[in-house]
């Protein structure tokens, strides 16, 4: 009798969110003759009722549930997301004694204490598509070595929580197709685009982010081909919008060139239309018209700052002057772009940012996205540099301290002043094509959690990433104004 195993997306944030690891993940399950049953929360209207009728009818050798994020990492909601993972897990939990499996890139980030609060009996701390396998092989002998498992986190005899160091897969090794394990037309239907990997890591030296820990600092890189035919089989599924979810995905310009090469000639340009995260730095025009020509539409650049001393201090190698060249190729190549900003890091005042928006104005991206204080995660520069400061600062610290750093915790420059949104909605006011995450009506909100302006969108046909689904908003009702 085959090994059988249980997924679970507990993901329930609206517009859904295609869990790209899932699909990745079965495909390699699958590759092990390891049978995968998939249980997609995104979609129940009854929660209880879908995990019961699930485990009243089968039973599996484990149980394994991905963790896409621990918050929402916006310092006006701070929404502790896991909580509502733990209450899934607890529910399973009533119905099944199989070992319950975490993993995903939001467990990554803090995964000891997310094991810890959720109750998992097992995780896997970076990728899973070699390692769930030996961890199922281990589960179903009488060895049950854990040890050699790589990126596994269990808890010993003694109680205490072991964790392996990781290995990062050769992608090109790695089959990551034929996507059929979630319903892709249906989260492109009701999440406007579905997501695709070009690469996993990052090797950059920004002080504040998680991916270098969650997803490793080398970059690693799929076969352009593996690539290109893995969005051929989700087109000829119905799904024409698309959505990288590498780290950015011009990390090395040259991988990307091949990405948009093989997408021509695969002959994909003209019925597919994609998004892309990208740094400023390594976005040359050659780059930009060859994203262009493969059906590549909108970019969306995390620039954090117009400041060059505001730039340094949280580790980015772009300069003001980068930023200004971007705009030109983006505007001279047709692209729709944003330009996200992370206002309220160490040594940001009311005079650096009204400069970077000064800038932003100057540059004129199609949207620009604001948000405002710096989430400290555990593992990066910045915790380093301010979590042995908290004790004696004079203020700047926000939220719940906790082991790990696992619930929402922020610093905010105390230089801004007492309202520094109140300040930054003085800069930007009347502005549209400024998003600031958590204190704007719902159509101009950078907070894509729970958007029902979002949802109803989509709903009606609306397509792409959502910021650009928000500035299409945006330009109708404009239109709809000049009429009347």
């Amino acid at each position: 009798m085959p090994k059988k195993v249980l997924l679970i997306n507990p993901n329930r944030m609206k517009p859904v969110v295609s869990p790209v690891a899932v699909d990745y993940l079965a495909t390699a399950l699958h590759n092990h003759q390891i049978k995968v049953v998939f249980l997609d929360l995104a979609f129940s209207e009854n929660v209880e009722e879908d995990i019961k009728r699930t485990f009243q009818n089968e039973s599996f050798v484990a149980v394994g549930i991905t963790v896409r994020n621990i918050d929402d990492s916006y310092f006006a909601s701070r929404d502790f997301c896991l909580e509502k993972t733990k209450k899934i897990i607890d529910l399973v939990r009533t119905w099944t004694q199989s070992p319950v499996i975490l993993g995903g890139v939001g467990f990554s980030i803090s995964p000891v204490p997310a094991l810890k609060y959720c109750g998992g009996d097992f995780g896997f701390w970076g990728e899973g598509e070699d390692a769930f396998p030996f961890l199922i092989k281990a589960l179903t002998t009488a060895t049950k070595d854990f040890k050699k498992i790589p990126g596994l986190i269990w808890r010993n005899d003694f109680g205490k929580y072991i964790q392996n160091a990781p290995t990062y897969l050769d992608l090109h090794k790695l089959r990551l197709f034929p996507r059929d394990t979630i319903d892709n037309l249906k989260y492109f239907q009701e999440g406007g685009m579905v997501g695709f990997e070009t690469k996993r890591g990052c090797n950059q030296s920004c002080y504040y982010c998680a991916d270098p820990v969650s997803k490793g600092k080398k970059v690693r890189f799929r076969h352009p081909e593996d690539v290109a035919n893995e969005l051929n089989v989700l087109v000829e599924k119905g799904i024409t919008y698309f959505h990288t979810c590498d780290s950015e995905f011009n990390l090395d310009p040259d991988h990307a060139l091949q990405i948009c090469q093989e997408i021509k000639r695969k002959r994909l340009s003209d019925k597919i239309r994609w998004y892309a995260y990208a740094i400023p730095s390594g976005f040359t025009r050659e780059l930009a018209g060859e994203m262009r020509k493969a059906g590549c539409v909108g970019i969306d650049f995390g620039v954090d700052s117009g400041n060059e001393l505001i730039l340094k201090n949280l580790g980015r190698n772009h300069t003001p002057e980068t930023i200004v060249e971007v705009a030109k190729i983006c505007h001279k190549n047709g692209f729709t772009f944003m330009f996200d900003l992370l206002l309220g890091g160490p040594g940001e005042n009311k005079k650096t940012v009204k400069e970077t928006i000064e800038l932003m104005k100057k540059t004129n991206p199609s949207r620009v996205g604001i948000s405002l204080g710096i989430r400290i995660y555990p593992g990066t520069e910045i915790e380093k540099m301010l979590i042995k400061t908290r004790r004696n600062a004079k203020g700047g610290f926000y939220g719940d301290f906790t082991k790990g750093l696992l619930k929402p915790y922020f610093y905010l420059s105390p230089q801004l002043g007492e309202n520094p949104a109140e300040f930054i909605q003085d800069l930007i006011s009347g502005d549209s094509r400024f998003f600031f995450a958590g204190t704007e009506p719902l159509e101009k909100n950078y907070n894509y959690n729970d958007n029902t302006i979002l949802i109803q969108a989509i709903k009606k046909g609306y397509r792409g990433a959502f910021w650009d689904i928000l500035r299409q908003l945006e330009k109708e009702k404009n239109k709809q104004w000049k009429i009347f």
